[in-house]
């Protein structure tokens, strides 16, 4: 895949219209810290089109980028570790349901977790949630570049056994400082 053009298109809050969109979606979901916007910002190869901060938390809509007018990256809001209240996460949380359960171009879900650790119950749920909709997550597991390459395996089959994924379900390591594992996931747009 070559990204010829990126840009922020739609963003949608709690109370705002899913768009009509006519070309293929996919949605990247995953906990407030575990690297979304930065996986997407690797995937378009720019620097800050999906805004990144050190604060969890800070992708608090759904956020659609045309790629290349031909499908399009979703930017889910994270869940777990933002430090909103209760009530603003049930909001984030109906939001992102309403998305997966409408959206009629919606083809892929990639469920992102830190490779350093065991996913969390937050983790184990969305990843249920998502399977029990019809859909057969691609997970990433982000922050390949954190660990050794020695723990890579190791780390690989706590996530696939924690979240009860079969032998089939696909999971990629990916390091948005290395781009490592990038051309994988190219694969599947491609594809």
């Amino acid at each position: 895949m070559i990204i010829r053009s990126a840009e922020l298109e739609t963003v949608v809050g709690p109370s705002s219209s899913l768009p009509g969109n006519a070309l293929p979606e996919y949605a990247f979901a995953g906990k407030s810290n575990v690297g979304k916007s930065s996986l997407i910002n690797a995937l378009m190869n720019r620097k800050s089109l999906a805004r990144t901060s050190s604060k969890p938390g800070k992708t608090q809509t759904i956020n659609f980028y045309n790629i290349n007018n031909e499908l399009y990256f979703v930017d889910l809001p994270g869940y777990g570790f933002a430090k909103v209240s209760k009530q603003e996460q049930e909001k984030w949380g109906k939001m992102i349901e309403r998305y997966l359960v409408k959206s009629r171009m919606l083809r892929q879900v990639f469920l992102l977790v830190d490779i350093r650790h065991a996913p969390g119950n937050n983790d184990i749920s969305m990843y249920e949630w998502v399977v029990s909709k019809g859909y057969k997550p691609v997970i990433i597991a982000t922050k390949s570049d954190k660990i050794k390459r020695s723990q890579l395996q190791k780390q690989l089959k706590i996530i696939r056994e924690t979240l009860g994924a079969d032998a089939q379900t696909v999971i990629i390591p990916f390091s948005a400082e290395t781009k490592d594992g990038r051309e994988a996931l190219y694969r599947f747009f491609d594809e």
